[in-house]
C-alpha cells in the first residue's frame, strides 16, 4: 500500500493496513530518515489503543537495531507528555502510537519534534520518501523504559498560580475518554483542595465503543455527572489528550471557540505572557478582536494545528490554537494539551472567583456575542471540491440576506458577513466530505446560514 501521513502522522486500520509489516517500514524509513541527520536517540511513547504497547516494543526494535538510543514509556502515556519527553530527554526525535481522536478500529504513527512539538512537513516528507526503501532491521531489543507521565505531571504542576487550588474545596469532573490521561489530572491537584472526581477513567480499547472526541455529541455522562455532583466544571480529553471539551457548572457544553478566548485572556492577562497570538482560519472572531484590543499581533493559518506549532518554532508565540479543541501555550512546548487547557480553565474559574457562566458572559460582554456550530456534510463523489472551487472562482455577495464585507482564501473559501459572522466551506481531500463552519453573533443567525450553505450543494 501506498503509506501517506496525514495532518498529524499516519493512521490506518488494525489488521486492515495497519499491520506489523507496514509499521516496521515507517519505523525503518523513520529511523533513516534519522541517520542521515546524525541522529542517536529517539523517544517512544504509546496510547491505550488496542496492541499500542506492542506496536510500540515493535518500533522500539527497528530504532535499537539500527544503532540508536531508545527511550520507551513504562506505560500508556498522553501525546504532550510524549512530546515533553522528547524535549525533555534531549531526543532528536519522538513516536507516539496512537490514532488520537479517531475510532477504536484505527491505530497510528505520530512524529515529534526533539523541540516537542509536531514534525515538520519536512520531515514528514523525507520519512514518506524513505518507506520501503531499505531491508527492515530487528533483533535488537536494548532500550530503557521511563515514565513519562511523571516529567508531565510535575512540569503541569509547576505551571499553577501558588495556592490557586487551596482556598475552599471543590469538585471537577475529568472525563479521559477511556484514552491517556487517565488520572493525570488527579495526580496533578492531589496536593489540593480540587477532588477530581473520573469517569471512563479504565483503560478500554474499544472506548466504549463511542468516538473518543471530547465534542458535546459525545459527552452526556460528562454534562450530567457535573450537575449531580455540583462540581465546577467538567473536563474532557481525546484518546491521546491533545484536546479538550469543558462543560460549565450547569452541564452545558462551551463552544471550543469560546473556550478559545477564555484561554487566550487568561494566557495574556492573567499569566502575562508576552507574545502574539496564532490562530487557524476557522477560529472564533473573538479573537480578532481581542488581539486588537491588548495591542497584540496576530497570525493566522490554514486549518491543522502543524501550521500553529511552526509559527510557535519562528515566532514569539502567547498562545495559538485550533477550533477543535488543540491550544498551545507560550509558556509550554509547542503542542496541543488538552489537560493543561483544562487546567488552565479551571485556573481561571479560581482566579475570578466566578463561576464558568459568569466568567463567559464578562468575555460577550466585553468582546460581543459569538455562536459557532460546523457540520460535516456527506457528498457524492468531488462535489466537495467543485463547490468549493466554484465559489473562489465565484464568490458570493450576499448569503441568507447578510451581506459578505471579505472573501478569505487561506484554507478553503470563507465569506465574512457585515456583523463580522462567517461561513466557511472546505472539502476534504481524503472523504467525500464538505466542512461547513458558521460563527454569527446570533444563535438563530448559525443555523439559518447553514441551511443556506446546504442548498448551495443540494444539501
Amino acid at each position: 500500500m501506498n503509506i501517506k501521513f496525514g495532518t498529524d502522522g499516519w493512521r490506518a486500520v488494525i489488521a486492515k493496513d495497519f499491520t506489523y509489516d507496514n509499521l516496521l517500514k515507517v519505523a525503518q524509513a523513520h529511523a533513516d530518515h534519522l541517520k542521515e541527520k546524525n541522529g542517536k536517540k529517539v523517544v517512544i511513547g504509546y496510547d491505550t489503543r488496542f496492541m499500542s504497547e506492542n506496536f510500540a516494543s515493535a518500533v522500539a526494535e527497528v530504532f535499537s537495531s539500527n544503532g540508536f538510543k531508545v527511550i520507551l514509556s513504562s506505560t500508556f502515556c498522553s501525546t504532550p507528555a510524549l512530546s515533553l519527553a522528547a524535549k525533555e530527554f534531549n531526543a532528536d526525535e519522538g513516536v507516539m502510537i496512537t490514532a488520537s481522536h479517531n475510532t477504536y478500529q484505527y491505530n497510528g504513527y505520530k512524529i515529534k519534534g526533539g523541540y516537542g512539538g509536531p514534525a515538520t512537513p519536512e520531515i514528514i516528507s523525507r520519512v514518506e520518501e524513505r518507506i520501503g526503501k531499505n531491508e527492515i532491521k530487528t533483533g535488537t531489543t536494548k532500550w530503557e523504559k521511563v515514565d513519562f507521565n511523571s516529567y508531565y505531571v510535575e512540569k503541569l504542576q509547576k505551571y499553577i498560580t501558588p495556592g490557586v487550588f487551596n482556598q475552599k474545596p471543590e469538585k471537577v469532573i475529568h472525563d479521559p475518554m477511556h484514552g491517556a490521561t487517565i488520572g493525570l489530572l488527579h495526580r496533578v491537584l492531589e496536593n489540593t483542595l480540587i477532588d477530581v472526581i473520573e469517569i471512563n477513567h479504565f483503560r478500554d480499547a474499544f472506548f466504549g465503543f463511542k468516538h473518543p472526541e471530547p465534542v458535546e455529541k459525545n459527552l452526556p455522562l460528562l454534562r450530567g455527572k457535573t450537575v449531580a455532583e455540583e462540581a465546577i466544571a467538567g473536563i474532557a480529553n481525546d484518546g491521546d489528550g491533545d484536546r479538550v471539551g469543558i462543560v460549565d457548572e450547569a452541564g452545558e457544553f462551551i463552544s471550543t471557540q469560546i473556550v478559545f478566548a477564555l484561554l487566550l485572556l487568561h494566557t495574556i492577562r492573567n499569566k502575562k505572557i508576552e507574545g502574539a497570538i496564532a490562530k487557524t482560519v476557522s477560529t472564533t472572531y473573538l479573537v480578532d478582536r481581542i488581539a486588537k484590543k491588548e495591542g497584540r499581533k496576530l497570525f493566522k493559518t490554514p486549518v491543522g494545528f502543524k501550521y500553529i506549532a511552526d509559527l510557535f518554532l519562528k515566532e514569539k508565540i502567547a498562545f495559538g490554537g485550533e477550533e477543535s479543541g488543540g491550544y498551545g501555550f507560550g509558556f509550554h512546548i509547542p503542542e496541543r494539551d488538552g489537560l493543561l487547557s483544562g487546567l488552565m480553565i479551571l485556573e481561571m474559574i479560581h482566579l475570578h472567583g466566578k463561576p464558568l457562566t459568569e466568567l463567559v458572559e464578562d468575555l460577550f460582554r466585553e468582546f460581543g456575542t459569538a455562536y459557532y456550530k460546523r457540520l460535516d456534510l456527506k457528498v457524492e463523489g468531488n462535489q466537495g471540491r467543485v463547490l468549493v472551487e466554484k465559489l473562489k472562482k465565484e464568490p458570493l455577495k450576499e448569503l441568507g440576506n447578510k451581506k459578505v464585507k471579505e472573501t478569505d482564501l487561506t484554507d478553503g473559501v470563507k465569506f465574512i458577513f457585515e456583523n463580522d459572522g462567517w461561513v466557511l466551506f472546505r472539502a476534504s481531500g481524503t472523504e467525500p466530505v464538505l466542512r461547513i463552519y458558521v460563527e454569527m453573533p446570533e444563535k438563530e443567525e448559525v443555523d439559518m446560514i447553514l441551511e443556506e450553505s446546504k442548498k448551495l450543494i443540494g444539501g
